[in-house]
C-alpha cells in the first residue's frame, strides 16, 4: 500500500489506536481487540518493551493488508528506519525532527511528528511531514485546532492525548482528520479485559462517524 492510500484510511476511520503496553504479548493482543472494533491503524509506540518485534509480527500477519501498522514515540531517524524496515506503514513522534522526517520521505511512508505552537507546525510542513500531531491536546482542548486552522487552513491535524468519547465528537468537528486515542481505548489491558478496548473502540469509530456527519 503506498503511501496516499495509508493517509487516505487513516483519515476515513478517523481513529488511530495509541498502543503503549505492558509487553509485546499485551500490545499483541490489543491491536487485535482494536482490529475487532474496526480501528484499522495501529500505533506501537517505542515504549513497549520489543515494540520492534511486536511489528514484524503485525506485519507478518497483515498480509490481507486490512490494518495500518505504525510505529509511535520515534524520536530519531535510526529509530525511524529500524521501524519502517520491520514493516511500519506509518511514523509518529511526539516532536518534530526534521530527520525523522527525512528519513519517512526516503522510504515513501507517512510521517506525523508532533507540534505545540503555529510555528513548530509550519516548520514540520515544510520538512515535509503529512499529518500534524497536535499533542499534547488536553493542554489545549479542541479550541486549538481552529486556532491552527485560522492562518493555515489546509493543514491535516491529529490531537494525541485527552482525546476521550466525550469530546472526541468536538475534536472531529473542530476539524482533525483524526484522533490518536491511548490509555481512554487501551485502559482495559492492564487487567486482561480485552473485550472492553473492543467496546470502546466501536463507540470511538461511531463517534467520529456521527460528528462528520453533523458538519
Amino acid at each position: 500500500m503506498n503511501k496516499n492510500d495509508v493517509l487516505q484510511k487513516i483519515c476515513d476511520c478517523g481513529v488511530v489506536a495509541v498502543v503503549r503496553a505492558e509487553s509485546a504479548d499485551q500490545a499483541m493482543k490489543i491491536a487485535d481487540s482494536c482490529v475487532e472494533a474496526g480501528i484499522c491503524a495501529i500505533e506501537i509506540t517505542f515504549t513497549v518493551d520489543g515494540a520492534l518485534e511486536v511489528i514484524k509480527k503485525l506485519a507478518e500477519s497483515n498480509k490481507d493488508g486490512k490494518i495500518l501498522i505504525g510505529a509511535g514515540t520515534i524520536l530519531d531517524p535510526e529509530t525511524a528506519r529500524a521501524a519502517i524496515l520491520a514493516g511500519a506503514q506509518f511514523i509518529v513522534s511526539p516532536c518534530l525532527n526534521t530527520e525523522v522526517v527525512k528519513v519517512c520521505n526516503r522510504y515513501q511512508v507517512a510521517c506525523m511528528p508532533g507540534a505545540m505552537t503555529v510555528k513548530e507546525a509550519v516548520e514540520g510542513l515544510e520538512a515535509g511531514a503529512d499529518i500534524i500531531k497536535v499533542f499534547p491536546g488536553e493542554l489545549f482542548g479542541p479550541a486549538i485546532i481552529k486556532a491552527f486552522k485560522g492562518p493555515l487552513p489546509y493543514i491535516k491535524l491529529m490531537p494525541t492525548g485527552g482525546v476521550n468519547l466525550d469530546n472526541v465528537g468536538e475534536w472531529i468537528k473542530a476539524g482533525s482528520v483524526a484522533v490518536g486515542v491511548g490509555g481512554n481505548l487501551t485502559a482495559g489491558a492492564k487487567k486482561g479485559d480485552y473485550e472492553s478496548i473492543v467496546t470502546i473502540g466501536k463507540q470511538f469509530v461511531e463517534k467520529v462517524k456521527q460528528a462528520r456527519a453533523s458538519k
